[in-house]
C-alpha cells in the first residue's frame, strides 16, 4: 500500500486489511510526526464512520478457502494474508503496528504482549546456538537478565559492555557476533549511547543493532535515522502513558520485522491483546504534548533538586552537568520525563519519601501520567541483575553512587511537584 493513500480509505478497500504507514494529504506534502501520532494507520469504520479506532475482539475471521495458510513456513509476509486468527494478526493490533512504524520511519512493526517479549522475539529470531550477542552492561533488567542468564543455556554466547566506551565495544566483537543490543538513555542510570557510532561499528562487523528506546520515545530520538536496524519499545511506559496496559513493539525494515513475525510472532505466542492495543493507541494520540510537558517539568525539577540541601547529585540528560550532555543535544529533541537523584542515607530517605509524598507516588515502573519515584539501591541491583565488577561497577557507581531515586515525572503541576518533593525531602 502506498504511503500516499488517504487514511480515511475504508477497510474493505484495503487489500488484506493493509493500512498506510504514512498517510498524506494532497500532493507531495509529508505529514509531520505529531500528525502521524494521530493518523498513522488510522482506519475509519466503514459502517459507522467512527474516527476512533475500533476494538476487534474476535479471535477468528471469516475466510475463503485457499485464502490463508495454516503454517508460517514459507510465508514471506503474514500481513499480506487476510486476517485469519488473532495470534497471527488482528485488525486493532495491526493499526497500532502501523502507527508506531509511521512514528519511527520504519517499514513495519510487530507488537507483542510486553516490552520484554519484543526483546525476546528479537533475540530468539536473530540468535541461535553458537552465535554471539553483545549487550549493554546496564539496560532494562528484564533484557539484561534474559541475555546473560537465559540465552547461554541455549548455547548463545553473551558479552556485556559499557556502550558509551566504543573501544570496549570494538574489542568485544567476534567472528560469530550477530547482534548488538543497547539502550539510550539506559534504565536506570540515564547513561547515553551514541547510536550512530555503535551502528557504524556493528555494521562493519556484519552485526545487526537493536536499541531499546523506551525512555526516549520517538518524540526524542529516531534510532533508525541514526543507522540502527531495530527499535524496541515497552509500550507500557511513556507511549501508553496511562499505566493501564502492557505492551511491546519492535520496529524496523519490512524484511527484518517479517522474520521476527514469522518466527517469534507466530511460535512464541506473546500476542498483544486487542484491548491493550486500543489503549496504547489512545495514549499515542497525546504522546507528543505529554512528552514535551513532562520533559519541561523534568528539567525544572532537576534544577530544583540540584540546589536542594538534601540532594547530593542529580542526573538528567537536559542538565549541563550530565557527562554526555553534548550527545544528548545531538541525539534527542527533548530530554525525557525521567531523572535520578542521590541523597545521604538513601534507605532512610526512601522510607521518608514513601510516607511523606502527597502528589508523587512511591512505586515501581515509569512513564505514567502520575509522577512515580522509587529507590534503586546499587548493592541490590548488583545482586539481583547486573552483577558488575571492576571498571564496569565503577562506571555504574559514577552515575548511581550507593543508589539512586528514579523519578518518572507526570502531568501534575510542576509547582505542586516541586513543593511536594521539597516538603518530603525536608521533613
Amino acid at each position: 500500500m502506498s504511503p500516499s493513500v488517504p487514511s480515511s480509505l475504508a477497510a474493505e478497500d484495503r487489500p488484506n486489511g493493509a493500512v498506510p504507514l504514512r498517510p498524506s494529504s494532497e500532493g507531495n506534502h509529508v505529514l509531520r510526526r505529531e500528525t502521524l501520532a494521530l493518523d498513522g494507520g488510522l482506519v475509519i469504520d466503514p459502517a459507522t464512520k467512527a474516527i476512533a479506532p475500533n476494538i476487534s475482539m474476535s479471535v477468528n475471521n471469516i475466510l475463503t478457502p485457499g485464502d490463508g495458510a495454516f503454517s508460517a513456513e514459507g510465508v514471506t509476509d503474514l500481513t499480506a494474508l487476510p486476517f485469519l486468527y488473532a495470534r497471527w494478526t488482528n485488525p486493532t493490533v495491526r493499526q497500532l503496528e502501523q502507527r508506531m512504524a509511521a512514528l519511527e520511519g520504519a517499514g513495519d512493526a510487530l507488537a507483542t504482549a510486553t516490552g520484554v517479549a519484543a526483546i525476546a522475539a528479537t533475540f530468539l529470531t536473530f540468535l541461535k546456538k553458537g552465535d554471539h550477542l553483545i549487550v549493554s552492561d546496564v539496560c532494562y533488567a528484564g533484557a539484561n537478565e534474559l541475555a546473560r542468564r537465559i540465552l547461554p543455556d541455549y548455547g548463545i554466547e553473551v558479552t556485556a559492555v559499557n556502550m558509551s566506551r566504543l573501544g570496549e565495544l570494538a574489542a568485544a566483537f567476534r567472528p560469530n557476533t550477530r547482534l548488538v543490543h543497547c539502550e539510550s538513555p539506559c534504565n536506570p542510570i540515564l547513561r547515553l549511547t551514541d547510536l550512530a557510532k555503535v551502528a557504524t561499528l556493528a555494521h562493519r562487523h556484519g552485526a545487526l543493532v537493536s536499541v531499546d528506546s523506551t525512555l526516549a520515545t520517538p518524540v526524542a530520538t529516531r534510532p533508525l535515522a541514526l543507522g540502527v536496524d531495530l527499535v524496541i519499545h515497552s509500550l507500557t511506559k511513556f507511549i501508553n502513558g496511562h499505566g493501564d496496559a502492557l505492551g511491546g513493539i519492535v520496529c524496523g525494515c519490512k524484511d527484518l520485522v517479517e522474520k521476527i513475525r514469522s518466527r517469534a510472532g507466530v511460535y512464541l505466542g506473546a500476542t498483544l491483546s486487542a484491548q491493550n492495543a486500543w489503549l496504547v493507541m489512545r495514549g499515542i494520540d497525546t504522546l507528543f504534548p505529554r512528552l514535551r510537558t513532562v520533559s519541561a517539568s523534568a528539567l525544572r525539577i532537576a534544577r530544583f533538586l540540584g540546589d536542594h540541601p538534601r540532594v547530593r547529585s542529580v542526573t538528567y540528560p537536559g542538565l549541563e552537568t550530565h557527562p554526555q550532555h553534548d550527545l544528548a543535544k545531538r541525539q534527542m529533541d527533548v530530554f525525557g520525563g525521567l531523572l535520578t537523584f542521590q541523597t545521604e542515607n538513601p534507605q532512610m530517605m526512601a522510607v521518608r519519601l514513601a510516607s511523606k509524598l502527597r502528589v508523587a507516588h512511591y512505586a515501581f515502573s515509569l512513564g505514567h501520567q502520575r509522577s512515580i519515584v522509587v529507590l534503586l539501591d546499587t548493592a541490590e541491583m548488583m545482586h539481583s541483575t547486573y552483577r558488575l565488577e571492576g571498571a564496569q561497577l565503577a562506571d555504574y557507581r559514577a552515575f548511581a553512587g550507593d543508589g539512586v531515586f528514579r523519578l518518572s515525572v507526570g502531568l501534575e503541576s510542576v509547582d505542586d511537584l516541586v513543593a511536594d518533593l521539597d516538603q518530603a525531602l525536608s521533613a
